[in-house]
């Protein structure tokens, strides 16, 4: 990875590094003259100047700069699928099929795919430059032109022999063609670093809710929030990913859309044709530049050359339909492969949150329970405070500025004690009887 990544960086001129280290060295007055200015990077943005990764059919990559006309103009789309491949700009995961390329944004992969290369925007990310090695990869292990023949006959063939080899060899090439392979090792990049992250959180969270059930705090608290915020995160960029998939599965004009090979071939096949016919009218002796005259050009040869032009029409939309009814299907069943692993994920995530909310519903219910328990004492000393009131009332009596022969009984305040604690312990067994009763307490 290192050699391909030192392969892939621009060369930097001199100028660049004169002017980093002039930037670095510092005055006399001890001061540095300027930082984090890069007058080359501003003269690059100024231009528009990007760079990308480009793959080809052969699995060749070499870094290219290019701005973004002619980006455009290279790969006929819009300014607006360009700026989905902005990476200043934040936008959820596309992947849009045009009339001469495919644009995927996927996470960390941000391509443009055509029938003949890749167009990758240069980064030194990992996930970047394992696509573009798993990409070499697959390209070179089985060329592209030499097992995607999409004519019916050559197709059920080939399918047959591969077959064949399935059941008596372990090796089965790959028969998709180039922006297929291309975009499946983008949903596959996409797909493993989405599950990968799902699987950190997994293994981060059931540990915290754990020590969450057992031991309620605030730092344990503050550490569920910040976790449940992520999954939420991840949550709504795995839908985004799979609600792209499913919506390209549905659509049958978007997956035929998508198939780049085929349309590049009818257009060859067009232009052949149309050479074909040129040489035809030329052999008859007609001119090619001026009209044809019904008086010199016989009826025969005019309804022959109708005929071959209805027959040649008719076959070219038999097999282009017949074509496209295989391509949408072969594309079909690689999306599907991939619904199913973004789905996996999506159900781990799911039952994650599950997770999370049964334990906060826990919580809620312990904390309840305390809350219960509180309450349950404070009756119960609010009740014991009525009691003890009541000492306060006859001492508060007792304690007037006036004169009873009950003072001048010598055993009389003993009397008062007695009769006054059992009034009172009477006065709480009734209230908790009457709690218990009501059922406000389970005493």
């Amino acid at each position: 990875m290192a050699d391909l990544k030192e392969r892939l960086l621009p060369p930097k001129p001199a100028s660049a590094l004169n002017v980093r280290e002039t930037a670095n060295r510092p005055s006399a007055s001890g001061r540095q003259a300027f930082q984090g200015v890069d007058v080359l990077g501003l003269k690059k943005r100024g231009q528009g100047l990007r760079s990308w990764i480009r793959v080809d059919t052969s699995g060749n990559s070499q870094a290219i700069e290019v701005d973004k006309f002619t980006m455009m103009r290279r790969c006929d789309l819009p300014a607006r699928d360009l700026r989905l491949l902005d990476p200043l700009f934040v936008y959820p995961s596309t992947i849009l099929g045009r009339e001469k390329a495919i644009v995927v944004n996927l996470e960390q992969i941000r391509c443009i795919i055509t029938a003949d290369e890749v167009l990758l925007l240069n980064s030194l990310d990992s996930y970047v430059l394992h696509y573009v090695m798993e990409l070499q990869r697959r390209l070179t292990t089985t060329g592209v032109g030499e097992v995607w023949q999409p004519d019916g006959s050559d197709m059920n063939r080939r399918r047959g022999s591969r077959n064949f080899e399935n059941v008596f060899s372990n090796s089965s090439p790959d028969y998709l063609p180039f922006e297929f392979r291309a975009l499946e090792v983008a949903l596959e990049a996409a797909c493993t670093f989405l599950d990968s992250q799902a699987a950190e959180l997994e293994i981060e969270a059931y540990p915290l809710l754990d020590e969450l059930t057992s031991k309620i705090s605030t730092l344990n608290l503050e550490r569920v929030r910040r976790l449940k915020s992520r999954l939420v995160a991840l949550t709504r960029r795995v839908q985004k990913v799979r609600d792209e998939i499913e919506q390209l599965m549905d659509d049958d004009g978007d997956m035929a859309e998508m198939y780049l090979t085929e349309k590049k071939r009818r257009m060859e096949l067009s232009f052949y044709g149309d050479q074909s016919m040129a040489g035809y009218k030329s052999v008859d002796g007609a001119s090619i530049s001026a009209p044809v005259s019904p008086v010199s050009s016989p009826p025969d040869s005019r309804k022959l050359e109708k005929s071959f032009s209805i027959a040649r029409s008719r076959h070219e939309s038999t097999r282009s339909s017949e074509s496209t009814t295989e391509s949408i299907e072969e594309l079909e069943m690689l999306l599907e492969a991939y619904f199913v692993v973004i789905d996996s994920t999506l159900n781990k995530l799911t039952s994650l949150k599950e997770y999370i909310d049964d334990t906060e519903d826990f919580i809620n219910i312990q904390l309840d329970n305390v809350r219960n328990q509180l309450i349950q004492f404070e009756l119960l000393l609010t009740t014991a405070t009525f009691v003890v009131a009541i000492f306060g009332v006859v001492a508060g009596i007792f304690g007037m500025n006036f004169e009873i022969a009950l003072f001048n009984v010598p055993s009389a305040f003993q009397w008062v004690l007695i009769i006054t604690g059992i009034c009172g312990v009477f006065i709480f067994s009734a209230f908790v009887w009457f709690f218990k009763y009501r059922r406000l307490m389970p005493l």
